[in-house]
């Protein structure tokens, strides 16, 4: 299938939170991508519960200087997903120089708010000590997410109490992430929400008061130290959309900050993910020029 017929029948469908039709679309791609020179390790120990294991995606061509590193953290609405499902991710961009860490974290309803973002420091942590070991440079370290990933790493990176001093990233990219969760419990019938939320309340909690504490628009107590890439996708959840333009916001005007907000055309929450690694770029390439690596259409360099 085209990638034309793959986005007239994504458009066809709209903003649907759809697994069985994304696989549907993706798994005979995903089946046959390139897996061509990158290494992998998996199961490294960055903490003591059993989801605290990484997976290290690294080029086997050698580097001239230490490599760019991306934390990359998956989605799941905050009860469910693994880092196997976004080896798309890690294989795409170690094939383009960079050294790619895939963590799992603790998931809801056994570890609750703000677990994740406590998961995404404690990995943050890891990399810093064992970047030598793997090839990667430390001072280009960035950390990246999709949906209740972005939710974590928005958490861990815009709010002091969780990152301390020595959290220190060459930026953040934000893919259509949860960061106003009382704004979602308040509109949950124009957002067409369930209730009770199957994945919002195993992790927040069902005390609806407390929303408001737990949400990170409301919780940035300082602008970003690095580069921030807000995105969401052109047929996202209402929800999503929304939260990303307040989060967008709210940096621009509370905090005087002035993020990169990016579009992702053609495709919704979570096809845009599925298509990594399959020739599909419409994702890939605002964030690998945000990481400043090359495109797939460029040669490698070897210092990566």
């Amino acid at each position: 299938m085209s990638s034309a017929n793959i986005e007239q029948r994504i458009r066809e469908r709209g903003a649907v939170l759809d697994m069985p039709f994304t696989q549907s679309l993706y798994k005979p791609l995903l089946a046959n991508q390139r897996r061509d020179g990158v290494q992998v390790v998996r199961d490294l120990c960055y903490g003591d519960d059993p989801r605290h294991r990484l997976d290290v995606y690294r080029p086997l061509t050698a580097g001239a200087a230490p490599r760019t590193m991306l934390l990359f953290f998956h989605g799941g609405g905050f009860i469910r997903g693994d880092k196997s499902d976004r080896e798309n991710v890690g294989l795409y961009f170690a094939r383009h120089g960079c050294v790619v860490l895939l963590p799992n974290y603790r998931l809801a309803p056994a570890h609750r708010w703000p677990a994740g973002a406590e998961d995404v420091v404690s990995a943050y942590r890891w990399a810093r000590t064992n970047a030598e070991q793997h090839g990667g440079d430390p001072g280009r370290m960035f950390l990246a997410g999709e949906s209740a990933g972005a939710a974590h790493v928005a958490a861990a990176t815009l709010v002091r109490r969780f990152h301390a001093e020595e959290f220190r990233i060459a930026g953040a990219v934000l893919v259509s992430g949860v960061y106003n969760v009382h704004l979602e419990k308040l509109a949950c019938e124009q957002f067409g929400l369930a209730t009770p939320d199957p994945r919002n309340e195993p992790y927040f909690g069902s005390d609806f008061e407390r929303y408001r504490s737990m949400s990170t628009v409301e919780l940035i107590d300082e602008p970003p130290r690095a580069p921030l890439l807000i995105t969401y996708a052109e047929l996202d959840m209402p929800q999503m959309q929304v939260q990303a333009g307040e989060l967008f916001a709210r940096l621009v005007v509370d905090h005087g900050y002035q993020p990169q907000l990016t579009v992702i055309r053609g495709h919704n929450h979570l096809t845009q993910l599925y298509a990594v690694n399959t020739g599909d770029e419409t994702l890939t390439a605002p964030v690998s020029t945000f990481l400043g690596i090359p495109r797939l259409d460029r040669p490698v360099p070897a210092h990566g």
